[in-house]
């Protein structure tokens, strides 16, 4: 691709207005039936009778599912993205395929698009307010894309500027990628994924406020204040709205440039990340629950941990903080039978999963309980309990009958919990996780 074919491609506007997004999916549907009929017609040919799973999920209509959800962006990729992140090995190659290519491919907004929301949020004049804006951004992602600019006493903010028409449109995008996972037979019609499909809306809509965001931002800031290991970017008042978020501009790395660094390093940051998910949960009551890599940053200097993006925190229930606290209680005590109990008082198990496939749930408490359990800390990027649990799990999997929606709230916290272990894995570290979760239950 050619440097200005490639520059093209990068800016691309987001569908603003409802009519405009529903003719999105409406071409987004079009063209995965248009695929569906010519793989049908290919298959049948071939003296095959194909599942509608099979048909919806080609590698063709991957790219044209991935291209337009990254295209409106907005609730409908960030879905995908969490799905992505969350679902693992349980999802179909294909839809694994448009969903981790959602992680990292966005469209930029064109320069004349940013103008006019800026316009809209600051004013025609609001040029003047900076001795430089970048109009290039540093990183662009499900809701908005985020600017490098240079007020005039000299102090280099981050911006975050919401695309167009997202927060109007979370309700229409979560029910046409609900009906996405239906269509593609990925969900039995028992679960009844409704009051998940509400939660989901109601954050995405929080997430949209970025003034809700900004007094979040400064809320983490006060409370790991004096922790050198956290670095929280300061928020800019004066120049946050509803749509545009602005903040100190803080240099770090990606989290992921971790990988590289020594053993050492590698174990401080995910202890202070692990430590720092515990004391989420059960001291300061109120999650950050979007585990997505991009929203950490490291500063090789100092070890310290940039903390970046809290549209998603959200209030810990207390019953669901009693939960964990029971299942830790449980883990720490070696007592196997009492963690499948708690499991499924909690929720995180389902009764009749666990009735049904007793053995195999067994069998995948004890291999995650031995490997807790070896001397010194728990090496994350020692897998080898994972394809026991992976193949324990696949007659649950399997089993639609039995497949359970755990609450709202335990999803959130779990999502969390299971992105920062995704991420230490990722990084190979080591970290006393029993000593860590000992202390912040107090015992």
């Amino acid at each position: 691709m050619s440097d200005d074919m490639e520059h093209n491609a990068r800016h691309r506007a987001v569908p603003s207005g409802r009519l405009a997004r529903l003719g999105g999916f409406g071409r987004l549907a079009g063209g995965v039936a248009g695929g569906m009929l010519a793989e049908g017609a290919r298959r049948l040919a071939a003296g095959e009778r194909p599942r509608m799973s099979d048909l919806v999920l080609t590698p063709g209509n991957a790219a044209r599912v991935a291209d337009r959800l990254s295209h409106l962006r907005g609730a409908a990729m960030k879905l995908g993205q969490m799905i992505s992140m969350d679902a693992g090995d349980m999802l179909p190659a294909e839809l694994s395929t448009i969903l981790a290519r959602l992680r990292n491919q966005a469209y930029r907004m064109p320069p004349a698009q940013l103008d006019r929301v800026l316009r809209q949020e600051w004013g025609v004049d609001w040029r003047r307010r900076f001795r430089h804006f970048d109009a290039a951004p540093i990183a662009a992602a499900s809701i908005g894309q985020v600017h490098r600019a240079t007020m005039p006493d000299g102090r280099v903010l981050a911006i975050k500027v919401q695309y167009p028409g997202v927060a109007d449109s979370i309700d229409a995008d979560v029910d046409n990628v609900a009906t996405l996972l239906r269509v593609s037979n990925l969900l039995p019609n028992s679960i009844d994924i409704r009051p998940l499909l509400a939660e989901a809306k109601r954050q995405l809509a929080e997430e949209a406020d970025y003034t809700r965001e900004g007094e979040q931002l400064r809320r983490y800031r006060d409370r790991l204040a004096g922790d050198a290991r956290y670095v929280v970017p300061a928020l800019e008042p004066a120049l946050t709205t509803r749509r545009v978020l602005a903040m100190d501009f803080v240099e770090g790395r990606p989290i992921e440039a971790l990988a590289e660094a020594d053993q050492a390093a590698r174990d401080a940051a995910m202890t202070a990340l692990v430590t720092l998910v515990l004391r989420e949960l059960f001291d300061f009551g109120v999650m950050q629950t979007d585990p997505n890599f991009a929203n950490y940053r490291w500063q090789p200097e100092t070890g310290a941990l940039v903390l970046l993006d809290f549209g998603a925190a959200r209030d810990v229930p207390g019953d669901t903080v009693a939960a964990y606290r029971r299942l830790i209680e449980a883990g720490l005590a070696r007592d196997r039978a009492r963690i499948r109990e708690v499991a499924i008082e909690t929720g995180f198990l389902g009764a009749a999963a666990a009735a049904r496939h007793q053995a195999s749930v067994d069998r995948m408490i004890a291999a995650i309980d031995d490997a807790l359990n070896r001397p010194g800390p728990f090496d994350f990027g020692d897998r080898a309990f994972v394809p026991v649990v992976r193949e324990e799990a696949k007659d649950m999997i399997a089993d639609r009958d039995t497949w359970h929606v755990p609450h709202v709230e335990t999803l959130f916290v779990q999502r969390k919990v299971s992105g920062t272990a995704l991420l230490a894995a990722r990084l190979k570290a080591r970290v006393d996780v029993r000593g860590l979760a000992a202390s912040a239950i107090g015992r």
